[in-house]
């Protein structure tokens, strides 16, 4: 007997695919990042044009903004992979690799993010009188994109995914307040940090595919030096990325603002990667989520959380 057809999915059931698919909840890598830059680019005079109303609204439409373009960039990555990542057995259940949602629905969805995000980052423009984050929208839409394609041609894949999410910062503050870029280099410490941050564990993620991206000629470090020197240049550029963490929360370099819960946030910071690298070197492959996901997300969360009280509270 012949089984009948699967229903056509509904459009809500076709979000709810996309966005378990990306995992929607890894926004919380960049985003308590964002949301620290906007306060630290508010004016701490705070003149009516830059009233607590007014500042809710900003953070509102960063916060859309922020969701749009991270479930654009993962869709973009989904389409780009979709033969790679059937082939691969980690990846082959994703819903474009294994058709449980059709190819042009994903291309649909993520046209659709993507001109939601243009018209999101036109808000700055009428209400507020800031053209940067549309005159920026596209050219910010290529580059989070590019990350998708590097992995091709280059070990340094990793560097272009940290440099993707370390314009979540300068981007909000951009928004906000386009002079602070300008006169307050914690915000640009805080991007370098993010990159270097997000390459190291990006390396800790690359490691559970080295033998496919061996085997199918995709590049990443771990690919390209193997398992141990991975590792250690993954705990380099957490090194590094820390010190860049270091300026951002201390004058003459970092914002005066920043005071001991974002300094004990820091301190915590350095105690959860060495954490994340001592799971790693005990675990190996068995450690991987909890170091990637779990430490991670509470490093991010800690840091602008307490970056913002700190702000807030002066």
């Amino acid at each position: 007997m012949l089984q009948s057809a699967a229903p056509p999915l509904s459009l809500p059931a076709k979000l709810a695919l996309a966005a378990a698919d990306i995992k929607l909840a890894h926004s919380v890598f960049a985003l308590p990042f964002a949301l620290l830059a906007a306060f630290l680019a508010r004016p701490t005079a705070t003149p009516p044009t830059h009233s607590w109303p007014r500042f809710a609204v900003q953070l509102a439409i960063i916060i859309a903004c922020m969701v749009l373009a991270r479930t654009w960039a993962m869709l973009i990555n989904r389409l780009a992979d979709i033969r790679i990542d059937a082939a691969n057995p980690r990846t082959q259940r994703r819903i474009l690799a294994s058709g449980a949602l059709p190819k042009r629905d994903g291309q649909l969805i993520g046209a659709a993010c993507a001109l939601l995000f243009i018209a999101a980052t036109s808000l700055f423009y009428f209400l507020f009188a800031n053209p940067w984050p549309l005159a920026l929208s596209v050219p910010v839409l290529a580059w989070i994109a590019f990350y998708s394609l590097t992995k091709r041609f280059t070990a340094l894949c990793h560097i272009f995914l940290g440099g993707a999410l370390a314009a979540s910062p300068l981007a909000a503050a951009l928004a906000i307040n386009p002079a602070a870029l300008t006169t307050n280099l914690s915000i640009w410490f805080l991007a370098g940090f993010v990159l270097l941050w997000v390459a190291g564990f990006d390396v800790i993620y690359a490691l559970q595919d080295i033998d496919f991206d061996r085997a199918a000629k995709l590049h990443s470090i771990p690919a390209a030096v193997g398992w141990k020197s991975a590792i250690w240049i993954s705990r380099a550029l957490h090194a590094a990325g820390f010190t860049l963490l270091l300026l951002a929360a201390r004058p003459p370099t970092g914002d005066p603002r920043f005071g001991p819960l974002f300094l004990a946030a820091t301190a915590l910071v350095a105690a959860l990667l060495i954490t994340e690298h001592a799971i790693l070197a005990k675990q190996g492959k068995a450690g991987l989520n909890m170091a990637f996901f779990t430490v991670n997300g509470i490093v991010s969360v800690l840091l602008g959380a307490a970056g913002i009280l700190d702000v807030t509270l002066l």
